[in-house]
């Protein structure tokens, strides 16, 4: 098959998204799939175009930023073109481009799967909010338009108001999950990194400084986490500077990580190779987000795959890894005071929280995951085919 992917942002960028989309990018490749990726040139510094593993990345230009969305004036070419030679246009969303994209594929008769991964909700302002509403419309016609949407979980689109219209077309499939195998120096590497001290209490968390991705309720939590385990230390793995439209967010709790001082490092993004090193090294990883941005959290499975319990929200979505491996506890979204209760329940009782690492590894894999898209896509195809 000839697929096109489309979406804003692609690696080198770093979110749930572009991790999910390389993944799946890369092993339909390895199936013996054509895979062009159309996303945007958001740094300057970028090939136009490149091979990415077997990948074919096209970038056209971007003209400006608007709040986390790009412009691009050349998009409508590319996408038009590169359409014409596909076999099938999986789109990615959220994404601003979407809508036109859709349209153009109904045009030429080209089948459409869409990926929602989760709402957009952009922090107050007179730019974010114009933002929200064209990405909210740009959603509408999409997922209008697409022949079949692919989400995380159910659990996200029964309870979301937006996605429940769209159940008849909605299938669940869960995010891929990759890790490798470190080396002796790459667990040399993340030691240097950790410093870590014995007798410390490791809690983890993946994740960029973000808002939606709840990191002041943690904060908050180490008080009460600190009563019961005093040499408690979280290692924070993830984008904490520069962070594209959380500025303000950064600034707001840049006293709060100082107070805690020794008991908080930022490692910031780690390699693949250490980020498999790293999550041995916690006894819990904590996932405390807070709305429906985050829709499933890649980062608790591969916890998981590592033998390593996760004490997540309990927002639709994202509770769900937890509630089919076992594998920690859910909590209520925004609370500090339950977050602590759950992670010291896990601390201190860390053998009620096993699971099974190989099923899980296997289950998400990234190639079971391209092999459900790889069935969604055939049949897709031959339905259209079918009916012309």
């Amino acid at each position: 098959m000839r697929i096109l992917t489309t979406l804003t942002y692609y690696r080198p960028h770093y979110s749930g998204l572009t991790i999910y989309a390389e993944r799946l990018a890369r092993a339909l490749v390895e199936r013996g799939h054509q895979v062009t990726v159309l996303t945007s040139r958001y740094d300057p510094n970028l090939p136009g175009r490149e091979n990415r593993d077997g990948v074919q990345v096209i970038r056209p230009h971007v003209l400006m930023h608007i709040s986390k969305g790009v412009l691009m004036p050349t998009m409508f070419y590319w996408a038009w073109v590169n359409i014409l030679r596909a076999d099938i246009v999986h789109l990615h969303l959220p994404q601003l481009d979407a809508a036109y994209i859709a349209f153009i594929c109904r045009l030429m008769n080209k089948p459409i799967v869409l990926t929602y991964h989760c709402d957009l909700i952009l922090p107050k302002g007179f730019i974010h909010s114009i933002a929200n509403q064209v990405s909210h419309l740009a959603n509408l016609i999409s997922l209008g338009l697409a022949h079949q949407v692919v989400v995380n979980t159910l659990d996200y689109a029964e309870e979301s108001a937006f996605l429940r219209r769209y159940l008849p077309k909605i299938c669940a499939i869960p995010t891929p999950v990759e890790l490798v195998t470190p080396t002796q120096p790459d667990v040399e590497a993340l030691k240097r990194k950790t410093r870590l001290e014995p007798g410390q209490r490791i809690i983890g968390m993946v994740a960029r400084l973000a808002a939606e991705k709840g990191v002041e309720y943690l904060v908050e939590a180490m008080p009460e986490i600190l009563k019961v385990h005093p040499t408690a230390r979280v290692l924070h793995v993830g984008q904490y500077q520069n962070v594209l439209g959380e500025e303000e967010y950064a600034h707001k709790l840049r006293p709060m990580f100082q107070a805690l001082g020794e008991h908080w490092t930022f490692l910031g993004i780690l390699p693949t190779a250490e980020l498999s090193a790293f999550y041995p090294q916690c006894e819990v990883t904590v996932l405390p987000s807070t709305n429906s941005t985050e829709s499933f959290g890649i980062v608790q499975v591969e916890s998981m795959a590592c033998g390593t319990p996760v004490v997540a929200s309990d927002i639709p979505g994202v509770r769900q890894p937890v509630k089919m491996t076992g594998m920690g506890r859910v909590v209520p979204p925004a609370d500090a005071r339950r977050l602590a209760e759950g992670i010291n329940q896990v601390l201190n009782h860390p053998e009620g929280y096993k699971g099974d690492v190989n099923g899980v590894i296997k289950r998400f894999s990234s190639q079971h995951i391209a092999e459900e898209y790889e069935g969604v896509f055939q049949e897709l195809i031959k339905s259209r085919k079918s009916s012309k």
